[in-house]
């Protein structure tokens, strides 16, 4: 149980890693002057980046306190 617990939260944590990496490289590409149809489209980008983020941590969040709980049911 504990060893599926610390897989999820390692996925959880990689999702959320990549999520924010993901937004970083397009506000990134915004600052580079492409034209506007490339920044509407950047625009759009990093506003479901921000949400895709902002979900993965929510989601990581969750299960931390589940964590200690178990640690300390444990005997």
């Amino acid at each position: 149980m504990v060893e599926l617990l610390s897989l999820e939260m390692a996925v959880a944590r990689l999702r959320a890693k990549r999520a924010e990496l993901s937004l970083k490289q397009a506000k990134a590409m915004l600052y580079d002057n492409h034209g506007l149809a490339v920044s509407l489209a950047l625009c759009s980008r990093i506003r479901v980046g921000q949400a895709r983020a902002k979900a993965a941590r929510r989601r990581l969040l969750r299960m931390v306190p589940s964590t200690s709980a178990l640690r300390d049911t444990a005997p």
